[in-house]
């Protein structure tokens, strides 16, 4: 039914393969789709790599996911939406890894380099965003200045532009379809004071905390867009992306 998937863009090609069952009908419509941890065994990828999979089958149509219940086979004439090609499209646990490396390196600079008018620059930041919580757009916008700014501390344009153009990657239907199912207020509030840890870090000119509050930040952040649809949540790490041995 399913083949083990190669290690390139696991996620796009778990995706071909429900969606080549689901057009051949072995799903047919309103089935549910097995279990999470089933299709992880199945295709010998990550639970996490399945998420990203069905995610990317909701946002073409193909599946409806319901919180707390799983995810089905939707109606044939649901409008789908195509996805750019998959080698242009970075899942968000790959771009979290790709964050991690880059932003805890720049963090711990900054740490050693800020002065008082970038701490300043990053209190106006976390106290706009203390008030835009219950506005994911306006949240956003606010998330990309603070660790733009961060990066701004180091002087270096292409660093600074590189971090904007990681988050700018998040403004895709993708993102936006997983950001619906994982982003609220309770964690908005929950990245701003891990933003104010950051801040603290930074402020104190302490490099190693400053990195540890940057990595701590990132993997709550993975952790939050990890929750599963329809099962009990798991605590993952960056670790997980790898796949599964399968006999």
């Amino acid at each position: 039914m399913f083949s083990v998937v190669e290690p390139r863009r696991l996620y796009r090609q778990a995706a071909e393969q429900m969606r080549a069952l689901i057009e051949r009908g072995e799903f047919a419509i309103g089935d549910r789709l097995p279990a999470e941890r089933d299709l992880a065994e199945m295709l010998g990828v990550s639970r996490p790599t399945v998420r990203e999979a069905l995610i990317v089958l909701e946002v073409e149509g193909f599946v409806t996911i319901r919180m707390g219940s799983g995810v089905y086979v939707s109606r044939r004439n649901v409008q789908r939406i195509s996805l750019p090609a998959s080698e242009n499209v970075e899942g968000p646990f790959e771009l979290l890894r790709a964050r991690s490396l880059v932003e805890c390196a720049i963090v711990e600079e900054a740490a050693r380099l800020a002065r008082p008018d970038h701490i300043a620059a990053l209190d106006k930041n976390l106290a706009a965003m203390a008030t835009a919580l219950d506005d994911r757009p306006e949240a956003l916008s606010l998330d990309r200045a603070f660790h733009t700014t961060v990066a701004g501390i180091v002087a270096n344009a292409t660093l600074e532009r590189f971090v904007g153009e990681l988050h700018d990657l998040r403004l895709t239907p993708y993102f936006e379809k997983l950001a619906g199912y994982f982003e609220n207020r309770h964690t908005w509030h929950s990245a701003l004071e891990e933003h104010r840890a950051i801040r603290d870090a930074v402020a104190a000119g302490n490099p190693t905390g400053a990195r540890n509050a940057m990595r701590v930040h990132l993997e709550l952040a993975q952790r939050r867009l990890s929750e599963s649809f329809g099962e009990e949540a798991e605590k993952l790490s960056f670790d997980e992306r790898k796949p599964a041995v399968v006999p």
